[in-house]
């Protein structure tokens, strides 16, 4: 029995978006399998993501199936006008040809998806351990969260399983890999914990969080890999120390469940998005709260007392650092440039529940719930000079560092994001 193909749905014209443009809709991925069991409970697409280097996307299609896609999607699929940029080589140079579509039935729902950072060096003692018999190729891995507590380690190229992680004792919500390349994993469940996993050691469990009273839905790791975020259905939001694995400090400001957070490329900022239709801004180094942008009615027909009716669901930075996209229960998917308080653009989508951007910017991807997958056109600029300085200053240096800096107390304001 043959599985049909997605289906690619409506499309649009124009590759990216440019600043204040609405986000189009260049493609849609929709199950090819028809639903065989009641489909309102499994068929949620709760997780997507894109491989670091871009050459990958993974979506979690409801009903226990995982769909790795080379990216950018083949070309008999692509609308006219959405022309990506051509696949890295790597691929094609290690002599295996065109990377193709893997199916990965993971026989429990799945919740969390996370890639491994690429190249990744010891990932290859690990592929060896494993598979004797093949060459010694670096290898990128995807981690799979299941309903079950399980965690399922897969090798992209081949999809073949690699490892299973047993420890957690209910559904593993989100997981994330430190960016380093050293193949340290964190998992977040609703048992409570967060379990921090090395996969050069067997996946080996090294450390387990605990102090959350509540499911936790996200963990972010900073880029810098010195901090470890993770929310749970709770108003406050932890920070941990990725070298001590201790709590560092409690973020205290929202006024319902906290249910997604993201570090800002260069680590100096902390993104949280709550229930309480709210996202929040840190300074992870401080906990000072730097900013809030309010998820209002777009439609003043909809019925302003019931605020669940903007819960949000997701948030992540772009890949360069100035924006920010939202999905929230009001059916819109949400474009915010750093330094304004408003939406820079609006998408209509329905029953969004995760969003994503291309690590090379240009397009952002969202999961719906009913196991849907849809790609949008995303600003891209050219970051000034000033924003290219700061980030690059960021990267290594904390807030207190830079306050300590002989330096005038306009230029301390604009490194510690403290002007927009």
């Amino acid at each position: 029995h043959q599985e049909p193909r997605e289906e690619l749905g409506p499309r649009a014209g124009k590759r990216n978006a440019r600043v204040g443009e609405e986000p189009l809709l260049l493609a849609e991925l929709k199950p090819g399998r028809p639903h065989q069991f009641d489909w309102k409970s499994s068929c949620e697409t709760w997780s997507v993501a894109f491989s670091p280097d871009g050459s990958w996307f993974a979506w979690s299609q409801g009903h226990c199936i995982v769909k790795l896609i080379p990216w950018p999607l083949e070309e008999q699929f692509i609308p006219k006008g959405f022309e990506a940029k051509s696949r890295s080589g790597k691929n094609e140079t290690k002599g295996r040809g065109s990377p193709k579509e893997k199916t990965l039935d993971c026989g429990q729902i799945v919740w969390g998806l996370a890639f491994s950072p690429w190249p990744s060096p010891p990932s290859r003692k690990l592929w060896a351990r494993h598979h004797p018999q093949v060459p010694d190729v670096s290898c990128l891995v995807l981690a799979t969260g299941l309903n079950d507590g399980q965690i399922k380690i897969w090798e992209v190229q081949t999809g073949l399983l690699l490892l299973n992680l047993s420890g957690h004792q209910d559904v593993v919500r989100d997981l994330s890999f430190t960016p380093s390349g050293s193949l340290i994993l964190v998992s977040a469940s609703r048992d409570k914990t967060l379990r921090i996993w090395d996969l050069n050691k067997h996946g080996k469990q090294i450390q387990v969080l605990s102090g959350h009273l509540q499911w936790v839905y996200c963990c972010s790791i900073s880029p810098d890999c010195s901090m470890l975020c993770s929310a749970a259905g709770e108003k406050s939001v932890f920070l941990w120390s990725m070298r001590s694995y201790t709590l560092i400090r409690k973020l205290e400001g929202h006024q319902s469940s906290v249910v997604s957070c993201d570090f800002s490329p260069d680590s100096a900022l902390l993104v949280t998005a709550s229930y309480d239709t709210n996202v929040i801004m840190w300074d992870p180094y401080t906990g000072e709260r730097l900013r809030s942008l309010h998820h209002t009615q777009v439609d003043p027909a909809m019925d302003d007392s019931d605020v669940h009716i903007s819960s949000l669901r997701s948030v992540c930075f772009s890949p360069e650092g100035l924006y920010l996209a939202t999905v929230a229960d009001d059916r819109l998917l949400r474009i915010w440039a750093l330094e304004l308080k408003t939406p820079i653009a609006f998408a209509p989508m329905t029953n969004g529940l995760c969003c994503t951007f291309f690590p090379h910017g240009g397009v952002i991807a969202t999961g719906t719930r009913d196991g849907h997958v849809q790609f949008w056109t995303a600003p891209r600029v050219l970051s000034s000079l000033k924003h290219l300085c700061r980030k690059a200053l960021r990267s290594f240096l904390t807030t207190y560092q830079v306050l300590a800096l002989p330096i005038p107390k306009k230029m301390k304001e604009f490194l510690t994001y403290r002007t927009f």
